[in-house]
């Protein structure tokens, strides 16, 4: 009896794992998050339809990770659906300004860029008046 599959590949499996019969909504991910830029901000933007306002957690971790998921509001009843995305927050960025919203089944978080330059000031009473040259450029 000849084999229904190709010879190169002897085992039904990879035909079965990706039947759309099989795993029709496994596989696929409910939730696309879409992440956009401006230069004022990042945003992240989250389809949750069904899910209540109270369900939604968004948080910062370790002022290094935005976490969105949902959570039950008490023990007796679970969300309308599971959702958890992690995404590491980029450089730069204003922490206590972050700002979320949800509207119509859509969350929309906000992280502010900062412009606030990172370094040294050097105070001009600080400095000799009389300059040292220590070494030269060759």
């Amino acid at each position: 009896m000849e084999s229904p599959f190709p010879s190169y590949q002897t085992s039904p499996w990879p035909y079965l794992l990706t039947s759309p019969a099989l795993f029709s909504n496994q596989l696929i991910p409910e939730n696309h998050v879409h992440w956009s830029e401006t230069p004022e901000s990042h945003i992240y933007s989250v389809d949750l339809p069904g899910v209540r306002k109270e369900e939604i957690k968004v948080e910062v971790e370790d002022s290094i990770y935005l976490i969105i998921r949902t959570e039950a509001v008490d023990e007796s009843t679970k969300p309308a659906m599971s959702f958890m995305r992690k995404f590491r927050l980029p450089g730069r960025i204003d922490i206590d300004g972050i700002s979320a919203g949800y509207e119509d089944g859509v969350l929309t978080v906000t992280v502010p860029r900062s412009f606030r330059r990172s370094g040294f000031y050097i105070d001009p009473a600080d400095v000799p008046e009389r300059l040292e040259v220590l070494a030269r450029a060759a």
